[in-house]
């Protein structure tokens, strides 16, 4: 039940942010959509395959895809790049039926038209698109659907929406939460689309209480979902119980330090970690909120731009991803070149490590390995061409992989990208033969596999920095609250963390309070 309410607690904030992307991308979609429509249907009949075959070549780019692109492109973290992607989407079906709807339009209603003496404006307006609203209502209808559905893919970019429940739930194993965005954004986009469809015949038979009553509805919908945030005292009882968790008393406001955002990646141990940093500042009296489900890349990026404030991220991946170095040092020369670096090229305030390393390795399971004599990466390699490996979305792509793969010369039979929670499941039932396990992860205890010694040493190490962006680098009530997690968070307390959320099926909220109980100060 305490699972339950705590999702609850969320819907109003997350249902918001969906209703407010999917509309305003759906709302200028049509505003460009439309008058595209009409000048192509009417006075540019050349350029109407031109037109229909770009947006189309739009819809073909998948929708994941289409958001990453945003990003690189135009460089900007959160709501913009979802915005501009969902626009996009929702350009096709409503440029395709206006087009078509207004071709279609009987000729003879046009010629009397014309013959009443109406000027081209007056026809397109009263004859032309009343007579093709219902099929532009269809392609808005269609439209629709699509875009809330898709909104929920805007979480790894930084936009919060209903998305948030189902990656942070498919990363925690929490069925309760990806059942609250399952729910949420399919019931959303059929109530949309039951109301549009009563516009649809409102508009089609003239029946004027269909058509004003399923516009107040829509107003009412949209509207309200708009202001749940600002009614969430309705569940102010629930939000009490999962605060009271967080601190004893109610603190005292920090003076002069706004809210504070905090990243989040899209595993166990950054959902856990995120809210443990959001308890120590709510303990101190600071506002904060939360951006989880990012990538690697976006979350840095997004740090260095001040659109989060805060971010646990690994040395090894500063040191190999972003300062592109590939010789192989200690691991405490790594984090001191990568916070000289943070600071010197992006202003990043690195307080220092956790005091926990979580570094790629490859694991198999313990009979695996001894039926085939494994017991490092260059035993591996020679049965490599045989074998499968799974990794995390980003590893195949990362230069540790490249480093990893020629240092050894593995040649894998199988390369196969999933989500990092359902690797280790994987390993454990025979569906691949390898993972690249994370070393502070408590199921490799739990399912019993070996992790491959490193003789060569491919990986760097990985020691996780506590981060803050130029915007709070040298904000001592930030520092105050934070400073005891600066070495208080030893590797086995983390492994212990972790494993009890994805062995033990506790929400990453109480993995934290235990958390922070056991670091204490």
């Amino acid at each position: 039940m305490e699972n339950f309410h705590e999702q609850l607690v969320l819907l109003p904030d997350y249902l918001s942010a969906h209703l407010l992307i999917s509309m305003l991308a759906l709302a200028t979609g049509i505003a460009m959509s439309v008058p595209t429509a009409i000048v192509i249907a009417k006075w540019w009949r050349k350029g109407q395959w031109a037109v229909l075959t770009a947006a189309g070549v739009i819809q073909t780019v998948p929708s994941i895809a289409m958001l990453a692109l945003m990003v690189l492109v135009f460089g900007i973290f959160g709501f913009l790049p979802a915005f501009i992607a969902l626009m996009l989407y929702s350009i096709l079906p409503i440029l395709r039926n206006t087009t078509t709807a207004i071709a279609s339009v009987d000729p003879s209603m046009t010629e009397a038209a014309r013959g009443l003496g109406m000027t081209p404006w007056q026809s397109l307006w009263r004859v032309e698109l009343p007579l093709a609203m219902p099929v532009i209502i269809a392609g808005v209808r269609t439209a629709t659907v699509w875009v809330v559905g898709i909104a929920t893919l805007s979480t790894p970019v930084g936009q919060p929406s209903l998305g948030n429940y189902i990656f942070a739930g498919l990363q925690l194993r929490n069925g309760v939460a990806v059942g609250f965005g399952v729910i949420a954004a399919a019931a959303l986009a059929v109530v949309l689309d039951s109301l549009i469809a009563l516009l649809q015949q409102g508009v089609e038979g003239r029946v004027r209480w269909k058509t004003f009553t399923s516009l107040a509805l829509l107003v009412v919908l949209v509207g309200g979902g708009l202001l749940l945030p600002m009614a969430n005292g309705l569940f102010k009882v629930e939000r009490k119980a999962v605060a009271s968790t967080q601190a004893d008393a109610t603190p005292t406001a920090a003076p002069g330090v706004g809210t504070i955002r905090i990243g989040a990646k899209t595993f166990t141990e950054q959902y856990i970690l995120a809210d443990l940093i959001a308890r120590r500042l709510n303990a101190a009296g600071i506002k904060t909120d939360k951006s989880e489900g990012l990538g690697s890349g976006t979350g840095f990026d997004a740090l260095a731009d001040d659109n989060i404030n805060i971010f646990v991220d690994y040395s090894g991946t500063i040191y190999a991803n972003y300062m592109k170095r590939e010789d192989i040092q200690p691991a405490w020369f790594v984090q001191n070149a990568a916070a000289g670096w943070l600071a010197t090229m992006h202003d990043i305030h690195a307080m220092g490590s956790l005091g926990f390393e979580n570094a790629y390795a490859l694991a198999m399971t313990r009979q695996r390995a001894e039926e085939l004599g494994i017991k490092t990466i260059a035993d591996l390699a020679k049965h490599a061409d045989e074998l499968s490996i799974a990794g995390d979305y980003e590893f195949f792509g990362r230069p540790e992989w490249y480093k990893l793969r020629d240092a050894y010369g593995l040649n894998f039979n199988e390369k196969i990208p999933m989500d990092s929670t359902l690797m280790y499941e994987a390993v454990y039932q025979g569906k691949v033969d390898v993972i690249t396990a994370f070393s502070s992860d408590g199921r490799i205890a739990a399912y019993d596999l070996v992790v491959l010694k490193d003789p060569r040493h491919a990986f760097p190490p990985y020691d996780a920095m506590l981060l803050l962006s130029p915007d709070i680098s040298d904000n001592p009530a930030v520092i105050d609250a934070l400073q005891p997690l600066v070495g208080g968070i030893p590797l086995k307390l983390m492994q212990q963390a972790n494993q009890r959320v994805d062995v033990d099926g506790q929400t990453a909220s109480q993995a934290a309070a235990w958390l922070d109980e056991q670091i204490g100060k």
